[in-house]
């Protein structure tokens, strides 16, 4: 009998639910909630799931429940559009269309970015004074005093409430206030010794009607305090098409009331969100004009458009002009009568540009206002506030009024730079100037006075004294930065670049008959050009980049010149010339600088940090380029640079473009060179020498050897002949790579076994030359001049001490070193350490001697009387290079192993 009532109420459930669904929404009835309830929980989780009914309103959960809750009624749309329809997606590949235009989205859609998922009424909205009560509102009445009693009463349908002990109430068609307000009265009146509290307790429901653009558009059952943008909440706002700005409430057929979203958007005015009343009609017609808003406005957007808007009230859509527009020199762009587009410029500025009426499908672009500063003054390099200033009429002193506070320790005082602009093409030309003349004198003519748009530029007079870790850093991050926009393109970072050469040589083809080439062994790395191109970019853009100017004071002189230098090569012209000049020689800073106006010899001086100890003041030579209009000719002129220096203004030469200025060494003039002695010499130590100082002479001003020197064993090192050995040890490591690489690809049936080949090669590369120059000490304390070394920079004598050992090294059985005793001959030292290997070629054994030469054995006897073994001689048994392979270059590769190794251990002490 149960299950037979169980499929009943089953199924006259679901014949009420299909016979009474509206389009969108379902209202159940109390019939329908009782049935509901007698039905099991999964039934009726099932039943809610199946038609879309929120199961807390069935069960009658929610006139249980005490506190308020509002269930999730809106998820994410799928596929959001962001107010473009699919139409519009196609101007995406329209590529004559601005980019700009293709982030524009539709102003105000994004406050419905959600679908309902069910229609509950939303419960959670405060009730105001001016509700208006109706049936099915429940009224809660509480009263305390004489009596203490808690009321939840419902408005029935003709109106009236039923109060206990007062009978029944009329409040049809009364407010909120004004039903407390009677209640309260009715209380007073007929309950003595009795007071009231009433609040609302569950509102009705009502149903409305949502229609025209919605997203979802049908019946739906919100609460009794909904209004139109709560309506529209649930709907899930507005589709592609729908109107913002023109949402209608018709109530019996009759417009009742219009809101404008705008107004709640823009201006957080809700007075036209009116209350809505069950069987009310939300309509959204179909969207106005639009207008579309970018550029240097604070909000741009496409917006809808009402009728006699003006390009201000627009301007006001999009939240104001930005402060880095130019107002002045706004657009619009609009289709005329013929159907084709028109640029309107207006001036945002003025009354007559603010009241131009806006139109449908207006575009509007407010330009923005250029990135250059217009009188401001730049100053870059050794001060202490680099950056841009205010130009007021000042000159060099108002600008750096204190050496010591605004000027860096580092700064040249000497030389400084103007560059100033001369013309509206860019051109410019520079003036020179002393620093701390300027400052310290203001009345000097070295103040110059300064002009709008001038740059300063303070040098350093130490260029390597600089910290330059954040200069460095900051061009790693933008090399970083560029880096990461290449992505992986197989062309270039530059694909522009790329694709126009191919273009160029697709045309130039159909010209020529030359065959195009291929480029092979580049050296310039892509990170390297990578690097050089960010660099000239920075420096190009010195005065405009904040973050170099304000590291411009560990620039360099030619890193802060580059851009002023490659401008003035840029403007040089067949009339004027380049008006750059060079200086080379003894200089501080040699290199090219700009001509300053009416600059001389000494000027070029200055700026070139001065003249470096051992110049040649009496001379100096300066080439000039003469060219007429038939030939140009090179002529070169002396200049007494001491009385240049001294005022001479005939011998201080005004310059010309292109002029280069050479200054002399004086005769003889050498730098400080030191030779170091040690050992055993009476006075070890650092001496200095003059040219054509010979080894001789330095060991008799260290006192001639000591009682235990040996001065056969002498190791003499000279830093020319090192690098000339580390050159030689790199050409043998490249020659024997080649041969490898022919053995590997000959025929003659020999094999390599190429991992050992590599490891060969390891080594060989990896040894660091010594530089040990053979001397003959003895031949010199016998006064033989041949055996005189003539001295250089650097060079290093170490006499040891008496030797009495003999090292055996090589191909033995046991590498050591022997005891020397008088007598022994290379066999016995062989011998004692334990023969030759098989892999050792005894047809080559050579002995190094204690002085670095080398003595090799003849085949018939081992030595002769004048070339017995020695104390400190190497005695080395090479690798059998046969023996592997007909590789003869494995011989020499061990030959320099081991010499290198006899060198190292010789100069140990060193």
């Amino acid at each position: 009998m149960l299950h037979k009532t169980k499929n009943a109420l089953i199924a006259g459930m679901t014949a009420f639910i299909i016979l009474t669904t509206q389009a969108q929404a379902v209202t159940p009835t109390p019939q329908m909630i009782e049935q509901f309830k007698q039905l099991p929980k999964a039934e009726q989780e099932r039943v809610a799931k199946q038609y879309g009914i929120d199961p807390s309103i069935l069960s009658g959960s929610a006139n249980n429940s005490a506190a308020v809750t509002n269930p999730n009624v809106v998820e994410p749309r799928q596929n959001q559009t962001n107010g473009q329809s699919a139409t519009t997606k196609t101007s995406e590949f329209d590529f004559n269309e601005d980019s700009d235009k293709d982030a524009l989205k539709r102003f105000g859609y994004e406050m419905f970015e959600g679908e309902p998922t069910t229609f509950a009424p939303v419960t959670d909205v405060p009730v105001p004074s001016e509700y208006m009560v109706g049936p099915g509102d429940v009224i809660k009445v509480q009263l305390y005093g004489k009596e203490s009693n808690e009321y939840s009463l419902t408005i029935n349908r003709d109106g009236t409430v039923q109060i206990p002990d007062l009978g029944p109430v009329s409040v049809a068609g009364l407010s909120f206030a004004d039903l407390r307000q009677e209640l309260s009265k009715r209380i007073q009146q007929q309950m003595i010794g009795i007071e009231s509290n009433i609040t609302m307790g569950e509102l009705r429901s009502i149903r409305i009607f949502i229609a025209g653009d919605a997203y979802k558009p049908g019946s739906y059952t919100v609460s009794s305090l909904s209004t139109i943008t709560q309506a529209l909440f649930v709907a899930g706002g507005v589709n592609e098409i729908g109107s913002l700005r023109n949402v209608q409430v018709k109530r019996n057929g009759k417009l009742v009331g219009a809101f404008d979203l705008y107004d709640l958007l823009l201006r957080g005015d809700a007075s036209g969100d009116i209350n809505l009343r069950s069987g009310d009609v939300v309509f959204i017609p179909s969207i106005g004009g639009l207008v579309s808003v970018a550029g240097e406005v604070q909000r741009p957007a496409i917006y809808e458009l009402k009728k006699h808007e003006t390009i201000s009230d627009v301007i006001n859509m999009a939240a104001g002009i930005k402060q880095g527009a130019y107002p002045k020199n706004s657009s619009i762009e609009r289709y005329n009568a013929n159907g084709l587009k028109t640029i309107i410029n207006v001036d945002l500025t003025s009354a007559q540009g603010n009241n131009t009426l806006a139109k449908a499908g207006d575009y509007i672009r407010v330009k923005n206002a250029s990135n250059q500063y217009e009188d401001a003054i730049t100053i870059v390099g050794a001060v202490v506030r680099p950056g841009k200033y205010q130009w007021k009429q000042q000159r060099i002193s108002d600008l750096l009024p204190s050496i010591w506070g605004d000027l860096l320790l580092s700064a040249d005082l000497d030389y400084g730079l103007i560059v100033r602009e001369i013309n509206k093409h860019g051109d410019i030309e520079t003036l020179q100037f002393a620093p701390g003349e300027a400052i310290t004198s203001p009345n000097s003519v070295q103040n110059l006075r300064l002009q709008p748009r001038d740059k300063v530029m303070i040098f350093n007079v130490n260029d390597d004294t600089q910290n330059r870790f954040e200069l460095n850093a900051l061009v790693k991050k933008r090399v970083n930065k560029v880096e990461s926009l290449r992505g992986d393109s197989l062309l270039d970072a530059d694909l522009f670049k790329a694709g126009f050469e191919t273009l160029d040589s697709t045309v130039t083809s159909k010209y020529t008959n030359q065959i195009a080439g291929v480029v092979l062994n580049v050296d310039t790395s892509a990170e390297q050009t990578l690097v050089g191109s960010e660099v000239s970019q920075m420096l190009s853009n010195l005065f405009e980049d904040r973050d170099l100017i304000k590291l411009s004071h560990v620039m360099s002189r030619k890193e802060l010149l580059y851009p002023i230098v490659t401008k003035l090569t840029q403007q040089g012209d067949a009339q004027q010339g380049m008006q750059i000049v060079a200086i080379s020689g003894k200089i501080r800073h040699p290199g090219v600088y700009p001509l300053t106006n009416s600059a001389k010899v000494t000027d070029l001086i200055k700026a070139a940090g001065g003249l470096l100890e051992g110049a040649y003041t009496e001379r100096a030579e300066l080439t000039r380029t003469q060219a007429t209009a038939a030939i140009s000719d090179i002529i070169h002129k002396q200049i007494n640079l001491h009385a240049a220096i001294n005022g001479n203004q005939q011998e201080n030469i005004e310059l010309e473009g292109r002029d280069m200025v050479t200054i002399l060494t004086t005769p003889e003039w050498q730098e400080r060179k030191v030779i170091e002695v040690k050992g055993e010499v009476k006075f070890p130590g650092t001496y200095n020498i003059r040219r054509g100082e010979r080894l001789s002479d330095v060991i008799a001003r260290a006192g001639g050897f000591t009682e235990y020197a040996y001065p056969y064993a002498a190791v003499f090192v000279r830093e020319s002949v090192r690098m000339q050995e580390q050159l030689e040890i790199k050409k043998l490591a490249n020659q024997l790579r080649r041969d490898l690489a022919t053995r590997g690809i000959s025929n003659d049936g020999s094999s390599i076994n190429y991992s050992e080949a590599q490891l060969m090669l390891t080594d060989l590369e990896n040894i660091q030359a010594v530089g040990r120059l053979v001397i003959d000490l003895n031949a010199l304390k016998l006064g033989i001049k041949e055996a005189d070394v003539q001295l250089e920079d650097s060079d290093v004598l170490y006499v040891p001490t008496i030797k009495q050992t003999v090292a055996v090294m090589g191909e033995v059985q046991h590498p050591t070193t022997h005891r020397f005793k008088d007598g022994l001959t290379l066999d016995d030292y062989l011998l004692m350490s334990g023969g030759s290997r098989e892999r050792g070629d005894e047809d080559r054994v050579y002995v190094i001697k204690a002085n670095g030469s080398v003595m090799m054995p003849t085949h018939n006897s081992w030595f002769s009387n004048e070339s017995q073994i020695s104390a400190g001689d190497t005695v080395i048994i090479p690798l059998d290079t046969e023996y592997k392979d007909k590789l003869t270059l494995w011989s020499q590769v061990t030959q320099i192993i081991y010499n290198s190794a006899v060198a190292f251990a010789a100069i140990s002490g060193i």
